[in-house]
């Protein structure tokens, strides 16, 4: 195309002032920071895990409507206890047991078990990196920390991303003493026992021998102790069954119990006193409902049943359960002490 000068000289003119303009216009563009939003917070201040068992704070964080930038790094500052001392506790590093592939429940020995099972060392208590959920790990005790009735730990928690940085304040740790097991006759302050022991979770047509009346779990003990063999560490559990005279009842009595299918443990051994297992602990290893737990997977299920025949011919089963967890390794035995009358095995 023929431009003539003063035409060439208007183009030339026209785009020079639309080149400058675009240059304006991206001047104009605000440049782009995450942002850190006031409206993110904690939706819990105060934790109060007890000591000795992981315990891990999920979703406490609240972003609403993502108002602040992610990725977002969290970390615990200026921890201190109550008074205002120190806390070397919560900033020593101790060694933890974390999974490295997942617990399915179907293991078929111990050693597999440990397989998927490492040692990393951590704060007892810790507020994961990018999700701002905290854990407490099994090997915190009341040795290493304060434990209500103290008022235990103040703390911190820094916020930050490319936007800048926030501070929660005075977050609370308050821990209980450890309880190494569930159901506990153990106060949660003192440690102490409140109770000769636990009753059990399932009595179901369990007549008395001298009575042949039904015993109720209060008509019931169990204890759950370790076994006084005075060997250190151990990974076993037993299960023990007494009468009225704190004399063993042989466990073949409990004659439809699945012993090979009781919980996920191995190698079992059944002498005339007390059935034995090999076993991971805690137990249960995870919070995963399996054919050995309850519903919800917090707690391993035992049932022991025996079959009789009632006044008029019909087949009674009876069933005596325990749904527990124990969450300190060693060579633990849980023991059934009929207190009140027997439990009657032969037929009306």
């Amino acid at each position: 195309m023929n431009y003539t000068p003063w035409r060439r000289c208007f183009y030339i003119l026209a785009m020079g002032i639309l080149v400058t303009g675009a240059g304006a216009c991206k001047k104009l563009v605000p440049e782009y920071r995450e942002a850190l939003s006031p409206e993110a917070g904690f939706a819990q201040t105060t934790f109060e895990p007890v000591t000795g068992r992981t315990t891990m704070y999920s979703n406490v964080f609240s972003n609403p409507n993502n108002s602040t930038s992610y990725p977002i790094d969290f970390k615990i500052v200026n921890a201190r206890r109550f008074s205002g001392e120190a806390a070397p506790e919560l900033t020593d590093i101790f060694p933890v047991q974390v999974w490295k592939e997942a617990y399915t429940g179907k293991e078929a020995s111990l050693a597999e078990i440990e397989k998927k099972r490492a040692t990393e060392y951590h704060n007892v208590f810790e507020v994961r990196k990018h999700s701002g959920d905290f854990v407490m790990w099994s090997s915190s005790n009341s040795k290493i920390l304060r434990c209500q009735a103290d008022s235990g730990y103040i703390f911190d928690i820094e916020m930050s991303n490319g936007g800048g940085r926030r501070y929660f304040r005075n977050m609370r740790l308050m821990p209980y003493r450890e309880r190494p097991y569930e159901p506990s006759n153990l106060n949660a302050v003192t440690g102490q026992s409140v109770s000769n022991g636990i009753f059990p979770s399932v009595t179901t047509n369990i007549k008395g021998d001298s009575t042949n009346l039904s015993l109720s779990p209060a008509d019931i003990d169990v204890y759950i102790r370790k076994a006084n063999d005075g060997k250190p560490g151990g990974n076993s559990i037993s299960f023990m069954f007494l009468d009225k005279y704190f004399q063993p009842i042989n466990p073949n009595k409990f004659a439809l119990t699945d012993w090979n299918n009781l919980l996920h443990g191995f190698n079992m051994q059944k002498t005339a006193t007390k059935v034995t297992y090999d076993v991971a602990y805690p137990m249960p290893l995870v919070q995963l409902p399996t054919r050995f737990t309850t519903a919800d997977g917090r707690r391993c299920s035992v049932r022991f049943s025996w079959a009789r025949i009632g006044f008029g011919g019909m087949q009674q089963v009876a069933i005596l359960g325990l749904d527990f967890a124990i969450f300190e390794g060693g060579n633990w035995e849980i023991v059934f002490a009929f207190k009140k009358d027997n439990p009657k095995f032969t037929n009306d």
